[in-house]
């Protein structure tokens, strides 16, 4: 799905989930309009997001923050407008999201499989929402 520029990521194999169940499993923005953190209005710069489980987030990051600041942003202690850095994500990290800007290949070698764990892990939550819906 795009919007705006951004695409994000869905598992809906069937293209039949109602929208409250469309949850990306990983996003490319490539603006300021969600945010201004990143600071993507700088040529070339984009930010992809990805929702890992929480055993990939805690074994590369920890526990995730819950501190945020006036503007709704986590206190991680990273700097989100650092280019070619996997990082927490500046909203969504206590939900188990990273990121990276403008990330390099040898960066994308290294999210790769994350984006697969991403992707599979929303292939589990529809099916099992699929065999729920079944049951009922």
């Amino acid at each position: 799905m795009e919007a705006s520029e951004d695409t994000f990521f869905i598992y809906d194999p069937d293209g039949d989930l109602p929208p409250e169940r469309q949850m990306p499993f990983a996003t490319i923005v490539t603006d300021d309009n969600y945010d201004r953190v990143s600071d993507l209005g700088r040529p070339g710069a984009y930010r992809l997001n990805i929702g890992v489980t929480k055993a990939t987030y805690t074994a590369l990051f920890g526990t995730p923050p819950t501190r945020r600041d006036e503007d709704g942003v986590l206190d991680t202690g990273f700097d989100y407008s650092v280019r070619d850095r996997l990082m927490p994500h500046p909203f969504y990290a206590s939900q188990y999201w990273v990121c990276v800007v403008t990330p390099s290949e040898e960066t994308l070698d290294t999210v790769r499989p994350m984006i697969a764990e991403a992707h599979e892990f929303a292939a589990r939550k529809y099916a099992n929402h699929q065999a729920r819906q079944r049951k009922s």
